[in-house]
């Protein structure tokens, strides 16, 4: 049995690893949770799954949390904040740390798992877009196991199991088209956080959803893709796929390609990490081509939709420009989630952030948290103070 400890319990990728868990109960035992302010689900979840110890996000939730769990026999440790985050990553009994928390509010823990030697199932993709250049050596040293959720990542991933080394020419990671792919780009202007989040296909948390309707989540990926695979930037290209059937590609040197399908759903890239190097048997509804049709691919908009050109030309500067694109998209996005800013606002945000920042080439962990905040207050700053009427 494989014990796991998942950090971000309550969100979109913590229920569903869950629900796998309760599936498949002789084959992973949960010992540690986190969820930073839902204790009504999390009181829940430690009632079905007795986990050893959990964290929550400040002293009020804690004792909301004991209150909810007054009458429980089995009650575990609980602990506060991100060092309590950290400390259930780190020392929570598990041969596998699921990394689910949303934003670079899961890089500590992250790293924190990895000192410990733990495997990372990771599924935020934030951890390595804003802290790659330090995350990815402290792997190296420790010797775990990375092992991506993201449904892209996770099909490159499996598609190059078996491909020999230097035998990979390049990646193609699809993206669904998010809420807009149909709109005309003039309705764009008008686009509301209602709107965007009705994603046509996924049923995820606001932030990835969002990302989605602008792209900006492929963007990110492309970011994620080069330090999980080691690839240059001219190594990954992005296609729009609407049915969201074919979750990404693999081009040999020899040319021949590799796809991974699947219905959109989750539940299939987390287990795989959470089984890997095998394969469980499920009940699932298998992959019916003759139900699906068609399949169509073609080239994104990269006017439309200006954040996955913003993502590529971030990569290729490093530094700390990426943990600044990263942690503008994280502000931008929650702006907009409060009508403070329009759809179309929100690129425009993160070009002003990226230009007035002066990047640290060789950034440590410090230089990346640094620059992580501030590029939330400098997004800040332009929504209270000028306006984002400014940036048009």
């Amino acid at each position: 049995m494989k014990q796991i400890s998942l950090l971000g319990s309550t969100g979109s990728i913590g229920t569903q690893t869950l629900d796998i868990a309760a599936e498949y109960p002789e084959r992973f035992a949960v010992t540690g949770l986190t969820a930073h302010a839902n204790m009504e689900l999390l009181a829940e979840q430690v009632r079905r799954f007795r986990p050893q110890v959990v964290a929550v996000g400040d002293e009020q939730r804690r004792r909301e949390l004991l209150t909810r769990l007054s009458d429980f026999a089995a009650l575990p440790e609980i602990l506060v904040g991100e060092s309590g985050y950290c400390t259930v990553a780190a020392q929570a009994p598990a041969e596998v740390v699921v990394t689910g928390i949303v934003g670079c509010a899961g890089l500590l823990p992250t790293l924190a798992a990895i000192d410990a030697g733990r495997d990372l199932a990771l599924a935020n993709k934030e951890t390595l877009v804003a802290g790659g250049a330090v995350v990815m050596p402290r792997i190296q040293a420790k010797g775990v196991k990375l092992l991506p959720v993201d449904s892209e990542h996770s099909a490159i991933f499996q598609c190059l199991q078996g491909v020999p080394e230097r035998g990979l020419g390049r990646i193609v990671l699809t993206a669904s088209g998010g809420a807009f792919r149909d709109w005309p780009a003039e309705r764009l202007a008008q686009a509301t956080p209602a709107d965007a989040l009705k994603h046509p296909n996924w049923v995820m948390g606001a932030k990835i959803t969002v990302d989605s309707a602008t792209l900006m989540n492929k963007g990110l990926e492309v970011i994620e893709a080069h330090w999980l695979f080691g690839l240059d930037y001219d190594q990954i290209q992005i296609v729009i796929h609407p049915q969201s059937i074919v979750h990404s590609l693999i081009e040999l040197v020899d040319t021949s390609v590799i796809a991974q399908l699947g219905w959109p759903d989750m539940r299939l890239p987390i287990l795989y990490a959470l089984s890997w190097p095998e394969r469980f048997a499920t009940p699932w509804r298998p992959l019916d081509l003759t139900q699906v049709g068609t399949l169509t691919f073609k080239e994104p908009d990269h006017e439309r939709y200006p954040g996955m050109r913003l993502a590529y030309r971030v990569g290729r500067a490093g530094g700390t420009y990426p943990a600044v694109l990263n942690a503008a998209n994280e502000e931008a996005v929650a702006q907009f989630l409060q009508d403070k800013v329009r759809f179309l606002d929100m690129p425009r945000l993160l070009e002003a952030t990226l230009d007035a920042h002066e990047t640290t080439s060789v950034p440590t962990l410090d230089d990346i948290l640094a620059a992580d905040r501030w590029a939330r207050q400098y997004v800040r700053f332009l929504v209270d103070r000028l306006g984002a009427s400014v940036l048009i």
